[in-house]
């Protein structure tokens, strides 16, 4: 059996790229370790790369930035390829199945509600041929840990 599910931020915007007759969106998520780091007393987060492909990829990009919450779920794969050096070079990462928007709603209807309500909004509004309306967050680059 193959499955991962995460929580993490998003350390870039999503990049969106070609690749046949699909779109591929690439991002970088950090997941927060639960524990403390016995030296420092903070916690520290690994940074896992993963891999959206299609629709899926132009949503996420679309109402997504830098610094946004999301759960993935997908499954790990390894590739690898020869870089520009002549070196292969080995990547592991995570293709994403499904993600659900962890971020508050910041509209008056829905304010402070969270992950199954977005998901949920998102779907019923896609249903009805909608898009999700997407206020933005109030988070500042330098409040971000990475």
């Amino acid at each position: 059996m193959n499955t991962v599910q995460m929580i993490g931020r998003l350390t870039k915007d999503v990049q969106i790229r070609q690749a046949g007759q699909n779109n591929v969106g690439n991002f970088t998520l950090a997941v927060n370790r639960p524990f403390k780091n016995k030296q420092t007393g903070e916690y520290e987060a690994d940074f896992i790369m993963c891999q959206v492909w299609g629709k899926q990829a132009e949503t996420l990009a679309q109402y997504t930035k830098k610094g946004s919450q999301i759960g993935v779920e997908g499954r790990i794969q390894t590739r690898n390829y020869e870089n520009d050096q002549g070196q292969r070079v080995y990547v592991t990462e995570v293709v994403v199945d499904r993600f659900h928007f962890l971020d508050p709603i910041n509209n008056n209807n829905n304010q402070g509600q969270q992950a199954q309500g977005q998901s949920g909004q998102y779907q019923t509004q896609q249903q009805q041929g909608q898009a999700p309306q997407n206020q933005g967050l109030n988070i500042q680059d330098e409040d971000l840990p990475f």
